[in-house]
């Protein structure tokens, strides 16, 4: 069985206990009525001395058993809104890239057909640069890009706070054209 960025597989390899046993242990604990900042404290306990950042994998369990109990549904947040992602390795480096993507979204008065709420922001550190705009429709748009090497960046769009898997795939659709075109 996989699940929308963790695979079962992937949580058995890494912890050394099947996926099975970990399902069986969780509705032994009583999971099903639990929150996910529940189970995954549970986790993180059971986890503690078994893998490197605990924390991490406890989550990736937890998504996939809320996934697997029919709680959430891959690409659902724990709110109940949905997540869309998309990356691409370009030319250039951070500064070149996010000046291209500037120009591209032309101040991002609208983005895949929904109004932004204000202009889009930019952030740098020393190894990341952001762009951010905040949509009427209550969701959020963060891309982050990183050089790769000399003459590449990676760029990764991050939209957050949709309201279906409908809303999902007309975005991915939408990012991964932008993301061609730059």
């Amino acid at each position: 069985m996989s699940t929308r960025g963790t695979s079962t597989r992937g949580i058995t390899e890494a912890t050394g206990i099947p996926w099975e046993t970990w399902t069986a242990r969780l509705e032994a604990h009583g999971a099903r009525r639990m929150s996910h900042t529940q189970i995954a404290g549970h986790l993180a306990e059971q986890l503690d001395g078994v893998v490197a950042n605990p924390g991490w994998w406890a989550q990736q369990i937890t998504v996939a058993y809320e996934q697997h109990i029919g709680a959430r549904r891959p690409g659902q947040a724990g709110d109940g809104s949905w997540a869309v992602s998309a990356g691409r390795t370009v030319p250039g480096t951070a500064d070149e890239v996010l000046a291209r993507w500037e120009d591209l979204m032309g101040g991002a008065a609208e983005v895949a057909g929904v109004a932004s709420e204000g202009p889009p922001g930019t952030s740098a550190t020393g190894t990341w640069r952001y762009w951010r705009v905040r949509l009427v429709d209550g969701s959020r748009v963060t891309v982050h890009l990183r050089a790769k090497d000399d003459d590449r960046c990676t760029v990764g769009v991050s939209h957050t706070g949709l309201a279906s898997p409908e809303d999902v795939e007309h975005r991915r659709a939408f990012w991964k054209e932008r993301l061609r075109e730059l």
